[in-house]
């Protein structure tokens, strides 16, 4: 039983707050009143509450405004109510142990220059027409924010998405599209959907890490099928593993600028490996993220398709696209999808109904074809001279992909260099990259790298790519 007085454990609870941070300097403490109701105490309680946080000098009464938070010298140590543990520094967060490490490694660096994110910069996506959309939807419907959306979400949203992948050749009927919290959710109702904890999903060599979290995180073995910058999954390999003895019971493939490959999958391979996945029984989990940011007019055909058997399951998202801030993905589950809706309802319910309706409504119109083929045309720019930086600043042996698209850049170092020794260092002088190795879990990729070309180019950027190049040739 606590012996400590009600106020005192009160009193360390804010303290506690203002420790961790939740509580900063010049925020206002609830009033006495709003403790009182919060907390269930007396009149007397809740002021003996203030006069013990005044007392430990965090406390600043200002007349006729309340109560302040101020920062003292120096915290007391609390009296009875113990602080949790700070997390060990070995410690990871996250399912895959090397992906996290690389996180948290991240997380605690001052980042000067970010070359490991895939988005683009923030200036290139259309904040201010999705901002007017949003301010339209809630002017439109004043009640919007009280209520709660469909599981499968905004059925004009849905109509638009179906209609675009007309271009596509793809076929896909609105009422069975379910709107996501972006492709990683669309991907883990799929995986859900259709394999057991224990079975086996193939995925490619290199793939992109979170999907590696994901699996581990579902608690799925993985196999891993090498793939090429020029074609994609090996469908030779591909095929000599669904003939072996270990039942494949899905594949995950980024068929159009693969991340972190950046290829993009011949029509002809795609058909191929369409027909694979359905003669061995494979569920064929497509993730489309990427499609629309390729160069050419003519837009990529998706595995989609191709599917004479509804054996493929399409995933998608615009949060690479049109706006990383609003994370809208979407599924189309095929013959699984009654399964993907329960499973969505039971994992996060719908998602939020204003974003949907100000994303549908520029979707639908054709200054959102405008808006891509600028931002297409000023990725093609970005990655050009992107490319032209690194191949004059790294090391002599460095090789450097060409994506026909996309916002990345896969590149080979001579073998001696690590590629985690190098993302350590570029981290000491402020710089993020990619490190090869989060990629897959063999170590076929430790000399690799993957830079991020959405931000436009500029005299800081070189000089970051510049400061790498020395960082490389003083390892070599």
């Amino acid at each position: 039983m606590n012996t400590t007085p009600l106020y005192r454990q009160l009193a360390n609870h804010y303290l506690d707050a203002i420790r961790s941070g939740t509580l900063k300097t010049g925020e206002r403490l609830p009033s006495i009143r709003l403790m009182m109701e919060k907390h269930a105490v007396s009149l007397s309680t809740a002021v003996q509450v203030c006069r013990e946080l005044e007392d430990c000098g965090v406390l600043e009464a200002r007349p006729r405004s309340g109560n302040y938070i101020r920062q003292p010298d120096t915290l007391p140590k609390p009296t009875s109510i113990p602080l949790p543990p700070t997390m060990d520094s070995g410690a990871y967060i996250g399912i895959h142990e090397q992906v996290s490490s690389v996180l948290k490694a991240s997380q605690r660096a001052t980042i000067k220059v970010n070359f490991a994110s895939a988005y683009c910069a923030a200036e290139l996506y259309p904040l201010k027409t999705l901002q007017d959309n949003l301010i339209k939807s809630l002017r439109y419907d004043s009640h919007l924010l009280g209520a709660t959306g469909s599981t499968c979400g905004n059925s004009a949203l849905r109509n638009v998405l179906a209609r675009r992948a007309l271009t596509t050749k793809t076929h896909l009927v609105a009422e069975r599209i379910v709107i996501t919290h972006g492709a990683t959710e669309a991907i883990n109702l799929a995986l859900r959907a259709v394999t057991q904890p224990g079975d086996t999903v193939a995925v490619e060599s290199p793939t992109f890490y979170g999907l590696l979290q994901i699996l581990e995180s579902l608690n799925l073995r993985v196999m891993e099928v090498p793939a090429s910058a020029h074609t994609g999954i090996n469908l030779a390999a591909l095929q000599l593993l669904l003939q072996g003895p270990e039942r494949i019971k899905a594949l995950i493939v980024i068929p159009n600028l693969h991340n972190p490959l950046g290829s993009i999958m011949p029509d002809a391979n795609k058909a191929r490996l369409v027909m694979l996945c359905a003669e061995h029984d494979t569920v064929l989990i497509e993730d489309d993220t990427y499609g629309d940011l390729v160069d050419t007019e003519q837009p990529l055909s998706t595995l989609k398709h191709w599917d004479q058997t509804d054996n493929v399951i399409y995933c998608a998202s615009l949060n690479k696209t049109l706006a990383p801030g609003i994370r809208l993905g979407w599924i189309s589950a095929g013959k699984w999808h009654d399964r993907v809706e329960m499973l969505k309802h039971a994992q996060s319910r719908g998602c939020e109904t204003l974003s949907q309706l100000a994303v549908g409504a520029f979707m639908k119109t054709p200054s959102y074809e405008r808006y891509l083929r600028r931002l297409r045309k000023t990725l093609t720019l970005q990655r050009r001279q992107m490319s032209e930086s690194i191949t004059r600043y790294f090391p002599l042996g460095t090789r450097v992909t060409n994506p026909q698209g996309g916002t990345l850049l896969w590149v080979e170092l001579p073998r001696r260099h690590s590629s985690m020794a190098f993302f350590h260092e570029a981290l000491k002088v402020g710089i993020q990259i990619s490190p090869g190795d989060i990629f897959s879990n063999t170590r076929h990729f430790d000399h690799f790298v993957r830079m991020g070309c959405g931000a436009p180019y500029s005299p800081r950027i070189d000089e970051a790519l510049e400061t790498l190049g020395k960082i490389l040739k003083h390892q070599g």
